[in-house]
């Protein structure tokens, strides 16, 4: 079994006045004034309110199609028809700096939290992973963690793989689930589930048998799943750990909401605890500040050549 550590967190002077005063339960302006990691710090329930909007945010209605048109072409045979198109990695050769630079447009349709280049939410996710004491491979996995995202380069729109937030990217983006068996009520808009065209085709346990493992079934097909096996591929010094994070991430009817343990290993669980971990960064350390690119590289940069070094293929 593995255990996380978290490095302790030190309550900044705006934390400790929140926590002496209450207005961690009232809508002063105090709670306001602190980081999103801050608010996490002293409440991580009424923090978590603040993301993952999917009732009234301000992208609203993008959120809403993207989530709509995922349900209507996530099928088990479009999962298939994507693994045998993205899983030879013969799409193109780049380092991951080159990769980065192709991304900087790229604007998440699925996100509820932030419209501006996936690069600085990547960044903003390293640099929270970093401040709390984690593992340099913990911090690149930060990093690169969204970096399947990159298939818009070579995908389309009938794919639902366009690089722009206004067009189709229901699988490239957006919270994940497993195909070829009933869509729990968990996932966000459940009401989109009877869209699914594989509605009806599969009842109980669907394709699979119990304790069967993660490894072993099939999600909807997205960023998580290409950049995972690109890591793979490419021989990536990263720990199954990292891996796990990076493959498992968007899934949060298993880590969140706790779907899926009939089919979890001891060593499912286990990794659960490793996922859970990192998306305390993935969501809170999305904020307005945005980080200094320029100024931030060269320490990513570093960790690339430790554990990713050299030109990938994708």
């Amino acid at each position: 079994m593995v255990t996380v550590v978290t490095a302790p967190i030190l309550l900044s002077p705006k934390v400790a006045i929140a926590m002496k005063t209450d207005i961690l339960h009232t809508p002063k302006s105090g709670w306001k004034a602190l980081d999103p990691m801050e608010k996490v710090s002293v409440d991580e329930m009424k923090a978590k309110e603040e993301f993952r909007n999917y009732t009234d945010s301000s992208r609203h209605s993008i959120v809403e199609k993207h989530y709509l048109m995922m349900r209507q072409y996530q099928t088990v045979e479009y999962v298939d028809r994507m693994y045998a198109k993205w899983h030879n990695f013969d799409h193109g050769k780049m380092t991951i700096a080159e990769a980065f630079k192709k991304l900087e447009g790229y604007i998440d349709s699925s996100d509820p939290d932030a419209d501006f280049p996936n690069l600085e939410h990547c960044l903003q996710t390293a640099e929270g992973i970093r401040a709390a004491g984690h593992p340099e491979w913990f911090q690149l996995v930060g990093l690169l963690h969204d970096m399947g995202k990159i298939m818009f380069l070579w995908g389309d729109d009938t794919d639902g793989q366009h690089g722009r937030a206004d067009s189709p990217q229901w699988a490239l983006g957006g919270d994940t689930w497993i195909v070829g068996l009933p869509i729990p009520d968990t996932t966000v808009f459940p009401e989109f589930n009877k869209e699914s065209p594989d509605l009806g085709k599969f009842s109980g346990l669907g394709l699979y048998k119990a304790k069967c493992g993660l490894k072993n079934v099939k999600f909807a097909y997205g960023h998580d799943e290409y950049m995972y096996r690109m890591l793979v591929h490419n021989k990536c010094l990263i720990p199954a750990e990292g891996l796990a994070m990076i493959r498992y991430h968007s899934c949060y009817p298993w880590h969140d909401k706790h779907e899926y343990s009939v089919f979890e290993t001891d060593e499912d669980r286990s990794m659960k605890q490793w996922v859970k971990e990192f998306n305390k960064f993935d969501l809170y350390t999305k904020g307005n500040k945005r980080p200094d690119v320029k100024a931030l590289w060269p320490y990513y940069q570093k960790l690339i050549d430790k554990f990713c070094p050299g030109v990938l293929d994708w």
